[in-house]
């Protein structure tokens, strides 16, 4: 007799659906996270926590580096005699007039030069030697055709500002994929729609990335420029604070540019971030 063996065959049981919540939570978990408002503002908070304490505990020569309360004492005191009023409105105005010039002049050479081989051809290279030249070293030159007086100083801020949103704009038009060109010609795009719909769009965040360095920029020339020939500004009082060894006043001079770019440069932040609001980012 043959014996019949049988065989039982066992079929491993179907894998279970990967849990959906468990993938976003995976996913969740590397993203940095929320952001919480004004968290900016730490690193600059602990940084003051810091002087304080070492003022406090005698670590700091008050003569070299005051405690922070005789910074604001000295801050209070030239704001109540008009000092501090009369140089905060004189910067204002040179870091806005130079800053202005200097983002018209960006936007129009990057548009130029990034839509046309022309234009790429004659401002490109340009704009790249420009940006290899010591900016501030154009400060004899531009004295000897302009003068002293306010003339230079607006046009060094502008050089200052048009480069990095030159760069960056630029570099941004450059990045458009070839795709989207594609399909703009399918669809019989006109040259006019073609900018609005997918050169500015496309252009935007490296614009935006230029606009922060730009508005940084004209508070870092200001600082030099106001301590040529000048009567009034920040610089200046920081200036002649230099020569009567008045180093809290100094130090109000530093805090004041330090605001005014904190604040500057929040506000492009913010208008970035409803401008760019459609975009999905790592920080939105």
């Amino acid at each position: 007799m043959t014996a019949m063996t049988t065989t039982t065959v066992t079929t491993a049981p179907p894998l279970a659906e990967p849990d959906p919540d468990l993938r976003v939570r995976r996913r969740r978990s590397l993203s940095p996270g929320k952001q919480v408002p004004a968290a900016r503002l730490a690193g600059p908070a602990l940084l003051v926590v810091l002087w304080a304490v070492a003022s406090a505990a005698g670590a700091l020569d008050p003569g070299a580096i005051p405690a922070p309360w005789t910074v604001v004492e000295s801050g209070v005191h030239l704001w109540t005699d008009g000092t501090l009023t009369d140089d905060i409105l004189t910067s204002l105005q040179r870091a806005g007039t130079g800053f202005v010039l200097g983002l018209a002049a960006g936007i129009a050479l990057a548009l130029a030069s990034g839509l046309t081989r022309t234009g790429e051809a004659l401002i490109d290279g340009t704009v790249n030697l420009n940006r290899a030249i010591p900016t501030l070293g154009l400060i004899p030159l531009f004295i000897l055709w302009l003068g002293i007086g306010e003339t230079f100083k607006i046009a060094i801020i502008a050089i200052v500002v048009y480069i990095p949103i030159y760069l960056n704009t630029h570099a941004a038009l450059s990045g458009i994929d070839s795709r989207f060109v594609e399909l703009a010609e399918v669809q019989g795009l006109n040259r006019i729609q073609f900018i609005r719909q997918i050169v500015i769009p496309g252009a935007l965040p490296g614009f935006f990335v230029g606009l922060r360095l730009g508005v940084t920029g004209s508070w870092l020339g200001l600082v030099v420029l106001e301590q040529i020939n000048a009567t009034s500004g920040l610089g200046y009082m920081m200036f002649q604070a230099q020569n009567y060894g008045q180093t809290d006043v100094i130090l109000v001079g530093l805090v004041v540019y330090g605001i005014f770019g904190l604040i500057s440069d929040s506000t492009v932040r913010i208008i970035e971030r409803r401008v760019l609001s459609w975009r999905r980012t790592l920080s939105s």
